[in-house]
């Protein structure tokens, strides 16, 4: 039986896990990994499962939340080139789970690939985005998902096909530990056209969102039919502080953070902003940001 001792060698204990995060904010995490290949992660993998301990992963931690106290057993991060290849043959484009939401827009434009230039501006990695089934106006991820492959919690890997996958708001069936990979199955347009599009929508994104503060994505799901940030301004909540955490005067589904704030400043705000906002519409915002 394999401990965790046999991976001395990419392993840190007590690592700050803040400056891992858009927001900034946390503890550390009791044990931080970040494996060079598949098979070092599977190992991994299987020898937590063998010793029952916790084990979590860590994206691009832009929809992420620590607790001041942090986490204890170990936080996987794929920052290894093996994890963030991305390939296209024909019309699909392959991507692994630790790639930039990000570049794989870019390269499929680059193919003259459309489709997930509707994600423009959505940060974070493949994987995440694919747990969240992240997506805007224009669409979702899950549209154009052919296959996703994973890595369990007990260090099984296997691939699931279309017909094995579900896509709803903001979540999906992918909820294993790591995506390892997925394919995207697009469709052929010219790159020129592609990239007038996403500069329509960057345009967009930067009118209306605090891109250049220290934030996450949008704190809270749309509940049906509404929008989770008028619900918050109609509420009178835009610019208001707790500490160190404001919601932001520019977009108010959004929490920025300065240097002197903390987690539960945000979770104080968090809470602050379901209450008023239940008392005037009688509407339970739900959390998009997952905390740990």
């Amino acid at each position: 039986m394999s401990s965790l001792d046999d991976f001395s060698d990419i392993l840190k204990v007590d690592e700050p896990l803040a400056d891992y995060t858009w927001l900034k904010v946390g503890g550390p995490a009791q044990y931080f990994a970040e494996p060079q290949s598949v098979e070092q992660l599977q190992n991994l993998v299987a020898c937590c499962h063998e010793q029952e301990v916790p084990v979590r992963l860590l994206g691009g931690g832009s929809n992420l939340l620590v607790r001041d106290d942090g986490v204890s057993g170990v936080v996987l991060k794929l920052s290894a080139p093996c994890f963030a290849e991305i390939s296209v043959e024909g019309t699909t484009v392959t991507a692994g789970g630790g790639a930039l939401l990000s570049n794989l827009i870019s390269e499929s434009i680059k193919a003259g690939l459309g489709g997930l230039e509707i994600l423009t501006g959505i940060p974070g990695t493949v994987g995440g985005a694919l747990h969240g089934n992240a997506g805007g106006r224009g669409g979702d991820i899950g549209q154009f998902v052919k296959s996703v492959t994973v890595l369990t919690a007990k260090g099984e890997i296997f691939t699931r096909k279309e017909d094995e996958l579900s896509f709803e708001y903001r979540k999906s069936s992918v909820n294993e530990l790591v995506v390892l990979n997925a394919e995207f199955e697009l469709a052929n347009e010219a790159s020129d056209e592609l990239t007038q599009r996403i500069r329509k929508l960057w345009i967009m994104k930067r009118s209306t969102q605090p891109l250049s503060h220290q934030s996450a994505g949008c704190i809270f799901k749309n509940p049906r039919g509404l929008s989770a940030g008028a619900l918050i301004e109609q509420a009178g909540l835009k610019g208001t502080h707790v500490g160190g955490a404001e919601i932001s005067e520019r977009h108010a589904n959004f929490i920025v953070t300065n240097e002197k704030a903390t987690t539960d400043d945000v979770l104080r705000l968090v809470e602050l902003i379901q209450a008023k906002v239940s008392d005037r519409f009688g509407v339970d915002l739900e959390p998009e940001i997952n905390i740990w």
